[in-house]
């Protein structure tokens, strides 16, 4: 922190007399200087906030009565007289120099408005803000792709379309919809994200915030601690690394955290990466190969625009202003109905999921409603708590000494390294051949044998949550793809490799 709003903030606190001609310096700049005068305004804020979240509270009011006693204060000291002692000289002192301000009028205004806050530094699909864009104290709606912004003090802030956002100053960004992640630097200390729900304010850390549509905002924090309040909330939240909260119905209420539902810094350039050397292009022609396949089952891909029935978010899927369907809370889940009249010797499942979090015990990839007695071939196909996949149908059986643990097939390779990145998951079942083949990212990665294996049967089946207990999917999905014939090694690595959203 610089000297000068060292010296102003300890003076609003009562902490320091402030001698001549230091106080006369310091007016002049507080009047006349915008930026430190914004500067002075965020600090305030943070402090503010801090205020409300400690017990027993500093002497001094938060920010929110402060605002207002400066709106009222009469400015009974001359300009160049100042009596600067503690905090009621200060609030006389403020009040003269909001009337400068407002003598000044619409010059000041213009200026600051002006003044470029951030600028975009990387972009992914934005047709809104490229690269290099300044950013000003204007309001921006971002409907397609993901962009990075570098504001004046140095924090680095992520946005994922669709949303709106705008910066009141380079510690201050309002957003009314959208999700972003911000890395904040000991420079840029304070930086508050302001929401319809509440706001959160920076202590030094990396953090998120997801405004949906609808709905309350969420604060997720990654490393080091945020303030969180939600709007008509006395009492302030601290969110230590690892932790998250939902502000709604004015209260703050923590949940659980969601990390890797957000877009960091360190996944844009792939994404750039991604689109300029013309994957979207590839990915859409392998898609349209597949509509064509006679073996098609279904694929939902959400480009039509119709909503599938169920309980789950419509959001941006792996191409920008592309949809998927994320899953949040428990319940969410998307429901299917095809093939219910037939069976399927040879089943292909491939899907692109992007896993927010794990550790649940079964997160739901496609799950069949039939699962019963009398009913063999039912399709569960999921991501197990040891974190690899699982397809099991039913009444099928492993062979004596099968090195399966579980009683179902599942894969070798841990999905995990995947967390908070698009991943291809594949299972191509075969029961004439007796076989379950498990794929991720393209690649073979384990084969296992059935003892018997029936053909599998669909029919309605639900994509996300199953039973609303120990089936809960935290992530999106995009792309599901189910053919009835088995697709080969080859086929598998293509269909990855045209719709990777990476380079």
């Amino acid at each position: 922190m610089n000297d000068d709003l060292l010296i102003f903030l300890q003076a609003w606190t009562g902490g320091a007399e402030v001698p001549e001609p230091e106080r006369g310096r310091l007016l002049t700049r507080f009047r006349e200087d915008d930026a430190f005068r914004q500067e002075c305004l965020a600090e305030m804020s943070m402090m503010g906030m801090i205020h409300a979240a400690q017990t027993p509270a500093p002497p001094w009011p938060a920010l929110q009565k402060t605002l207002q006693a400066l709106a009222s204060a009469p400015a009974d000291v001359p300009a160049d007289k100042p009596r600067w002692t503690g905090w009621t000289s200060l609030r006389r002192l403020t009040a003269t120099a909001a009337g400068v301000a407002l003598l000044i009028g619409g010059g000041l205004w213009w200026q600051t408005s002006q003044r470029v806050i951030a600028t975009v530094v990387n972009d992914a699909g934005s047709e809104e803000l490229a690269n290099g864009r300044s950013i000003r104290k204007e309001t921006h709606r971002l409907n397609t792709g993901v962009v990075e912004l570098m504001t004046s003090r140095g924090a680095r802030i992520t946005i994922e379309a669709p949303a709106e956002f705008r910066f009141e100053s380079a510690q201050r960004l309002r957003m009314t919809q959208g999700r972003l992640s911000a890395e904040v630097p000991p420079s840029a200390k304070g930086f508050t994200v302001i929401t319809p729900s509440g706001e959160a304010v920076d202590l030094g850390t990396h953090f998120g915030v997801d405004v949906p549509a609808t709905g309350a905002a969420e604060i997720h924090v990654f490393q080091g601690e945020v303030i969180a309040r939600a709007s008509g909330d006395k009492k302030a939240l601290n969110l230590q690394g690892g932790s998250a909260a939902k502000m709604e119905g004015g209260m703050s209420v923590e949940r659980e955290l969601r990390s890797s539902a957000f877009i960091q810094a360190g996944e844009m350039n792939g994404l750039s990466a991604g689109l300029s050397s013309g994957q979207r292009a590839r990915s859409e022609a392998a898609t349209g190969a597949l509509l064509k396949d006679p073996a098609l089952i279904a694929i939902l891909d959400f480009k039509s625009g119709e909503a599938q029935p169920g309980i789950y978010r419509t959001v941006q899927g792996r191409w920008p202003g592309s949809r998927a369907a994320e899953f949040v809370n428990v319940g969410d889940h998307l429901k299917l109905d095809v093939g219910g009249d037939r069976e399927w010797p040879q089943l292909t499942l491939a899907a692109w999921v992007r896993l927010d979090r794990l550790g649940a015990p079964y997160q739901s990839l496609l799950h069949t409603d039939g699962w019963h007695k009398g009913n063999p071939g039912q399709v569960h196909w999921m991501v197990t708590q040891l974190m690899t996949m699982r397809l099991a149908l039913y009444a099928n059986t492993l062979p004596p000494g099968s090195e399966e643990v579980n009683g179902y097939p599942d894969s070798r390779t841990s999905v995990l390294p995947e967390q908070g990145r698009w991943a291809h998951f594949a299972t191509v079942y075969d029961a004439e051949k007796k076989t379950v083949r498990f794929y991720l990212n393209g690649r073979f990665d384990k084969e296992s044998l059935q003892a018997v294996a029936h053909p599998a049967r669909l029919g309605k089946a639900q994509v996300g949550n199953w039973d609303r207990q120990d089936r809960k999917l935290s992530g999106r999905v995009d792309e599901l793809l189910l053919l009835g014939r088995a697709m080969t090694d080859e086929e598998i690595r293509v269909l990855f490799a045209a719709g990777n959203p990476y380079r």
